[in-house]
C-alpha cells in the first residue's frame, strides 16, 4: 500500500463560507491558524450557517495580513480588518457554548447582509476567546469550528464513496482540513492518535471522536442547492447505532512547541 501521506490541506476562514485549498496549516491550540477564526451570527447573536442561509455558499472567504477577504460570485468584494481589544465584544452561540467574540464593524454586517438577504453581523475570535473542548483530555480548545479543533478524511474514504454514486462528489462537500492519502477506506474511524512527520519534526494529533454529519454535505458547495446525494448513500452503510451518519475523524493537536507546528503536503503520517 502506499505510503500514507498529507494529500490536501483545506482552510476555511470564516464558519460555513467557502474556503481553499492551500500548501501548507500551521497549528495553534485551537487547530489551523486562522480556519474557522470568523463567525456569522443573527440578531440573538446565535451562530449562522449554510443549514439556515444557503446562499453562504456563494461567499468565499480569504485570509489576508490585515484580517480577511470577502468576495461573491460576480467578483465583487470587502476586506474587513480584524476587530482589535477596542472593538464590541459580544457573547455568542456556537451550538450549547456560550463565547465571547469581537463585531467586525458595520460595513462588514452591512455588505454580508445585503449579500445574504437577511440580517447578520460577524464577529472574529479575540485573545480573550475561549471554548474548551468537553475530552478526558484538559486543555483542548475549539474556535468556531462545531466540535473539534481539524476535521480529517482519507481519500479512500471519498472514493469508496464516490464509487456508490452515479455522480462523483469533491472533498469540499464534507469540508476536512487535512486529507490523508494511502489508508484504507474509513480506516480514519479508528485512529486514535496521528503523528506526521513535519519538517519540524513529528506532530501529534489526537483523535477525539468521529464525525457525525450534518445538512450541509447535502448541499452543493458552489450553489447552496440542496441535493438528495451523497447522504442518501452514505446512510445505507455509514449509519451508527445513534442514527447518526459518519464521515471523518475529528481532531485535536497535541503541541510541544508554544509556537506551534507546519503540516505541508506530502508530510508522512502514521496512526495508532
Amino acid at each position: 500500500m502506499t505510503r500514507m501521506h498529507i494529500s490536501a490541506l483545506y482552510h476555511f476562514p470564516i464558519k460555513s463560507l467557502q474556503g481553499h485549498r492551500c500548501e501548507s496549516l500551521t497549528l495553534d491550540r485551537f487547530g489551523a491558524v486562522g480556519d474557522r477564526r470568523w463567525m456569522l451570527v443573527d440578531s440573538d447573536n446565535q451562530f449562522v450557517t449554510q443549514r439556515r442561509l444557503r446562499a453562504m455558499a456563494r461567499l468565499q472567504a480569504t485570509v489576508t495580513e490585515a484580517g480577511v477577504s470577502i468576495r461573491n460570485q460576480s467578483g465583487d468584494r470587502i476586506e474587513v480588518s480584524r476587530p482589535d481589544s477596542s472593538a464590541p465584544m459580544r457573547q455568542v452561540r456556537v451550538w450549547k457554548d456560550t463565547c465571547t467574540a469581537r463585531d467586525a464593524g458595520d460595513s462588514a454586517a452591512e455588505w454580508l447582509s445585503e449579500q445574504l438577504q437577511t440580517p447578520v453581523r460577524l464577529v472574529a475570535m479575540g485573545s480573550e476567546y475561549r471554548r474548551p473542548l468537553p475530552s478526558p483530555r484538559d486543555g483542548i480548545q475549539v474556535g468556531f469550528a462545531d466540535g473539534a479543533p481539524l476535521l480529517l478524511i482519507g481519500q479512500a474514504s471519498l472514493d469508496d464513496l464516490n464509487g456508490r454514486l452515479e455522480e462523483p462528489v469533491s472533498m469540499l462537500r464534507f469540508r476536512p482540513n487535512l486529507v490523508i492519502e494511502g489508508a484504507a477506506p474509513f480506516a480514519e474511524d479508528d485512529w486514535r492518535l496521528i503523528r506526521i512527520h513535519t519538517a519540524g519534526g513529528p506532530l501529534e494529533l489526537e483523535g477525539t471522536h468521529p464525525c457525525s454529519r450534518c445538512a450541509i454535505p447535502g448541499l452543493d458547495p458552489d450553489t447552496g442547492r440542496p441535493t438528495k446525494e451523497p447522504l442518501r448513500t452514505l446512510s445505507r452503510y455509514r449509519r451508527g447505532e445513534d442514527g447518526q451518519v459518519y464521515f471523518g475523524q475529528n481532531l485535536a493537536p497535541r503541541l510541544s512547541d508554544p509556537n506551534g507546528a507546519t503540516i505541508h503536503l506530502g508530510d508522512r503520517v502514521e496512526v495508532e
